[in-house]
């Protein structure tokens, strides 16, 4: 019994330990964000390398989430001859919650993994203490780029998921299923506004923001080798993941609560 609760207790000391770790980043972090010089040349870099290299993944994930979300409405739907709700449904369920959930975890698995092995790897060749050694902060030359290119670009990335998601649903319901054109884009545009995209942006900016800054802390703090590399590559994807998908309720509840319009 003794044993269990020194083994909970020191749990609970590393945990506490970690999140104080990554907040006093996290304060670093907006330090420097607003400090010169602006390195917009690495800025672009890290948009490209974020968002536009990961359009692919995105299309293909939004694709196919369409299409299968599509399929299983229609199944279910036609119990109720309600098949005209197919669009809408697709579309609101997309907007607010598949959308910016799916798209931070497919950034999070492509380039939050990536950015934790490069920061990793120039951590353990001591890269980053000749950086100091040359009077350049790392945070302010590692991190501030790719944590800004996170905040904006995942929600672009977030539009394009939905747009290429609607696209699906539509090949599914009207070209498969052969549903009529009409209804589908009626229902769409009638019960899908602009508040809801709105509101997935909001959220899709929180994940971008802390997908980002998550995989540069662990990056940052890697230890012990290639080992520690992978290890750190390996812990900001949980994390990261972990972190958008407990975050996602909490930001429901509060647009649900202060943008009850959304």
């Amino acid at each position: 019994m003794t044993q269990l609760i020194e083994t909970i207790g020191e749990l609970v000391r590393r945990t506490v330990q970690e999140v104080g770790r990554f907040f006093s980043f996290a304060l670093s972090f907006f330090r420097w964000l607003f400090v010169s010089p602006f390195r917009w040349s690495l800025l672009r870099q890290q948009m490209e390398f974020l968002g536009v290299q990961s359009f692919p993944v995105i299309a293909l994930t939004g694709l196919f989430t369409g299409m299968v979300f599509a399929l299983q409405t229609a199944y279910a739907f036609r119990l109720f001859n309600a098949e005209s709700l197919i669009g809408s449904t697709v579309g609101l369920a997309l907007s607010r919650e598949i959308g910016p959930v799916f798209t931070a975890l497919m950034v999070t698995a492509r380039a939050g993994s990536a950015m934790a092995a490069e920061i990793g790897s120039m951590r353990v060749t001591e890269q980053v203490d000749a950086l100091e050694s040359m009077a350049v902060n790392p945070v302010h030359y590692l991190v501030v780029p790719r944590v800004v290119a996170g905040f904006v670009m995942v929600p672009l990335l977030y539009g394009f998921f939905i747009f290429i998601g609607i696209i699906g649903s539509y090949f599914v319901a009207v070209s498969l299923l052969g549903l009529p054109e009409a209804p589908f884009f009626h229902k769409l545009y009638y019960y899908v506004d602009m508040d809801d995209i709105v509101g997935g942006m909001m959220k899709a900016s929180v994940f971008g923001l802390l997908l980002t800054l998550l995989s540069c802390h662990r990056g940052y703090r890697t230890s012990g080798g290639a080992q520690g590399v992978g290890r750190a590559t390996t812990q900001a994807v949980v994390i990261s993941s972990v972190v958008i998908l407990v975050m996602d309720y909490f930001l429901t509840a509060w647009i649900l609560e202060f943008f009850p319009e959304f």
